[in-house]
């Protein structure tokens, strides 16, 4: 069963408070100082705190009667018996926050939009007031796909030596073209130059072979 205590903020022991997320200040009554704790009600506070994340600010918790005849609230407040809070949504999405209330055990639910705050107690379950607005949704922002440097794209090298390695490749058949008609006493070189040939023409292939990898690479992780 929970317990309820009378005190004044001032003078609740530290030793005594075992909610870490709050202070007696906070949850004492506004006009006074006035403080009456519902252990249920703090440790079901201090749960909702620890699902969210983030710091709950509290409007308004306990209330002496005098307070809250002085605030306009209902005559049978359950801000009187220490079992609601009214929380600010200033820091939090208001459909979240009613989500995560509702699964820690508050039953009570009051929106108060043009206030920017929620109430929540302890029962039995309804609701009132005005539905908060929507609120936008943060999107991480949409990062452009990396680009190679020029001077190291692998692309280029792959391109850039499968090209030469072709028109050193044409070079040398041409010159072979050309010694075999002119130079005779040159003959015995020609098998020479037919074997570099083929080297261009494998440098080639090489090229072309890093070009396309580099491509296929490039496009498999988003880069082009």
């Amino acid at each position: 069963m929970p317990t309820t205590s009378y005190a004044h903020f001032r003078d609740v022991p530290e030793s005594a408070w075992r909610w870490p997320s709050f202070s007696p200040a906070e949850i004492a009554s506004r006009r006074e100082g006035a403080l009456k704790i519902n252990t249920e009600a703090m440790d079901k506070l201090q749960t909702l705190r620890n699902r969210l994340g983030k710091p709950l600010i509290v409007r308004s918790a306990y209330r002496s009667p005098a307070h809250n005849r002085a605030v306009g609230g209902a005559p049978r407040s359950r801000h009187m018996l220490g079992t609601a809070f009214d929380i600010a949504m200033s820091n939090h999405d208001p459909a979240t926050f009613a989500e995560a209330a509702r699964a820690v055990g508050f039953l009570g639910f009051g929106t108060y939009p043009r206030s920017d705050f929620m109430h929540i107690d302890l029962g039995p379950a309804r609701s009132w007031g005005e539905p908060f607005p929507a609120r936008a949704t943060s999107f991480v922002s949409e990062v452009p796909p990396a680009r190679e440097v020029l001077a190291e794209s692998r692309t280029l090298k792959g391109s850039g030596a499968a090209g030469v390695a072709t028109v050193g490749a044409a070079g040398v058949e041409v010159a072979q073209d050309v010694l075999a008609e002119t130079q005779s006493a040159i003959l015995p070189l020609v098998p020479y130059l037919d074997t570099l040939r083929w080297v261009f023409i494998a440098v080639a292939l090489i090229g072309i072979a890093v070009a396309i990898h580099a491509r296929i690479d490039d496009w498999k992780r988003g880069q082009r």
